[in-house]
């Protein structure tokens, strides 16, 4: 079989644990003995590493321990006649493999990994007493031993470990390679950080390739005189924008779904397969018509009962941000604009940022607290919700500004400086935080770790970090600005994107190379973002989420709202510079903006969404895989008659 060529397996999975104070007596009742036992006999290979102030378990698994973890979770695995099936360690050959020839991809291994972790149980009748130094605990019967060294404090941490050699050539092949600016290792991204990573990285290299169009366009339009056609430039620029835009996200939709394909991967969820298929199987055990009649209307009243109850916290946020937020900013605006000491203004910036960031925490907390009542499908749904209710936050916080002096002055250079600040300096900011603050919790975690022993110990200067595994515990993990309780990093990371990206949308009749402002922070985010996830961040836990979710509808929302604001935009222009009177103005923009909803949702539908080979490619498996049921029926059926016979 293949499996017995699989390379050596690495360290992937560390367990942060105490330092022994001191050593037992009896080492069958020391609970870090028991633990290193216990996992040896789950077929795990462990290191122990010496740290500072606490000690490390490296965890790597064979192939075979993961495969026996998969076949009990009852993992699906796409097979090489294109069905997912349920994976089976006997017949391993004829599950999918993956670009580099491993089985299980980076997010299936540590479903694997969690699944032996945490399933180490007392297998015995009794309780066993566990110690660590003078610290005795019961292990009850059944009970996981992971999660009970974590309740008392001996496990203090679990996270994944970066693979060094693989790490290595993603910097060579990714950081490092300067022939191409935009070029990336997709599948060695997807197979080393998850799909949802993959994915992400794969939207911000398109994005930033696309992007060149409309900067190019944008320095024409504000550069070059057109003299007697310059009237029609900026309404003829509106319209090239929003095509663009439009089939941006079009063909986005056509290369996600070449990607799903290329790795074999179904775009619905495990879970949301699982709770279809239990309402299916509900249906089916009712004999009589009257449970079917039953069972259906309990489906339904869940159903709608849970669309209520999204409609109620949605209102709850919207009404927040209406009477809350919303005269905060306006009031921030106002004051900004009244204010004529520049350091008065800055003052009033520094409180203003001060304030919005516990603002946002707590409308984030309260988010989270809503969530947790709706009727969600699986984690991602949740993400989704999640990520609809902060966006409006961010939403009111970057652009209610930029309304408020567009309205009030109705002056395209004074709109073009405060676009110009809000773009520069909220880029510069972003990157500059984004690069440097892991870099300071990384310093002030190793700083609090050699102070907190220097106190017992008089030679500290001579003690360095000689573990890995230190290292790595010591870096930040990749969690979002908002929590981690269900969104990690790449909710700023794509927040930066689509807040930059309504900013040069919504105002680019006022400031058309804000398009040139937004594919430098193109560029420059490749790299940035990179750099973070190999050096700067722990290994990110694995996400299985096959597109970019809530924020391909957040994007289009800003496409409609660019519609509008740029139509608004353009009436104030005209009327301002008296070419043409407001009625006719007024009534050419309306054709405009009539004409660009058009467009928006006609070419929509214009670009199929899926390549043509991927759905021939989908059409040939479910042939195929038909074909061998099929076979396979024939053969029982006949096998069946013979023995009757």
């Amino acid at each position: 079989m293949n499996a017995d060529k699989e390379e050596q397996p690495a360290f992937e999975i560390c367990l942060v644990v105490p330092k022994r104070t001191v050593k037992e007596e009896d080492e069958s009742c020391d609970c870090i003995e028991v633990l290193e036992k216990e996992l040896r006999n789950s077929g795990f290979m462990i290191e122990r590493a010496v740290g500072i102030s606490d000690d490390f378990i490296k965890l790597a698994a064979p192939l075979k321990t993961l495969g026996r973890a998969a076949s009990e979770l009852r993992m699906k695995k796409p097979t090489y006649i294109g069905m997912d099936l349920q994976f089976e360690w006997r017949e391993v050959d004829a599950f999918f493999r993956q670009p580099d020839g491993s089985l299980f991809t980076w997010c299936e291994r540590f479903q694997c990994y969690c699944h032996l972790l945490y399933g180490i149980v007392n297998n015995s009748k009794f309780a066993a007493t566990l110690r660590l130094d003078d610290k005795g605990f019961l292990w009850g019967v059944g009970e996981s031993l992971v999660k009970r060294l974590e309740s008392q404090g001996v496990v203090k941490q679990v996270f994944p470990l970066h693979d060094e050699v693989k790490k290595k050539q993603l910097l060579k092949s990714w950081v490092l390679n300067w022939r191409d600016v935009t070029n990336q290792p997709i599948d060695d991204m997807y197979l080393y950080f998850g799909l949802k990573i993959a994915v992400y990285f794969s939207f911000l290299r398109m994005y930033t390739r696309w992007l060149i169009f409309p900067a190019v366009l944008g320095l024409m339009v504000q550069l070059v005189d057109f003299r007697s056609l310059q009237m029609m430039v900026l309404p003829v620029f509106l319209i090239c924008i929003i095509l663009w835009a439009v089939l941006f996200f079009q063909f986005w939709k056509r290369k996600n779904s070449a990607l799903l394909a290329r790795w074999q991967i179904n775009s619905f969820s495990d879970e949301q397969g699982l709770k279809l298929l239990s309402k299916e199987w509900g249906l089916q055990s009712s004999e009589h018509a009257q449970d079917i009649i039953k069972v259906k209307q309990a489906y339904q009243r869940n159903e709608w009962l849970g669309q209520l109850v999204k409609l109620r916290n949605n209102s709850i946020v919207i009404l927040s941000i209406i009477c809350l937020q919303l005269p905060f900013e306006l009031a921030y605006a106002h004051l900004y604009d009244v204010t004529a000491s520049d350091a008065m203004r800055f003052g009033l910036t520094a409180v203003y940022l001060v304030v919005i960031q516990y603002f946002t925490r707590i409308g984030g907390k309260v988010s989270v607290k809503l969530i947790q009542y709706e009727n969600n499908d699986n984690r991602e749904y949740c993400a989704d919700s999640l990520v609809y209710k902060v966006f409006g936050l961010y939403f009111m916080q970057s652009y209610i500004g930029v309304f408020y002096h567009a309205i009030s002055h109705r002056n395209f250079k004074t709109l073009r400086k405060v676009l110009i600040q809000r773009l520069i300096i909220y880029q510069v900011f972003e990157n500059l935080l984004e690069n440097s603050l892991p870099y300071f919790k990384y310093s002030y975690k190793k700083f609090s770790a050699f102070r907190n022993k220097k106190i017992g110990h008089s030679i500290m200067s001579k003690i360095k970090f000689n573990s890995k595994a230190e290292k790595e515990y010591l870096k930040p993990t990749y969690a979002a600005s908002i929590g981690e309780e269900l969104e990690d990093g790449l909710f700023d990371d794509y927040l930066e994107l689509a807040l930059q990206f309504g900013m040069a949308m919504m105002f680019a009749c006022a400031f058309p190379i804000a398009f040139v402002f937004a594919a430098v922070n193109g560029f420059t985010e490749i790299r940035a973002d990179t750099v973070k996830l190999l050096t700067m961040v722990r290994r990110p836990i694995p996400r299985a989420t096959a597109t970019i979710g809530a924020w391909f509808n957040i994007f289009q929302f800003l496409i409609v709202m660019s519609i509008c604001t740029n139509s608004v935009l353009l009436v104030c222009l005209y009327d301002q510079e008296g070419k043409w009177k407001i009625e006719p103005g007024l009534l050419t923009i309306l054709i405009i903006e009539h004409i660009l909803l058009i467009i928006k949702f006609v070419f929509s539908h214009f670009v199929p969404e899926e390549p043509a080979w991927v759905r021939a490619k989908r059409a040939k498996n479910t042939t195929h895989a038909q074909e061998i049921c099929h076979k396979q029926l024939l053969r029982s059926f006949s096998g069946g008659k013979r023995h009757w016979e």
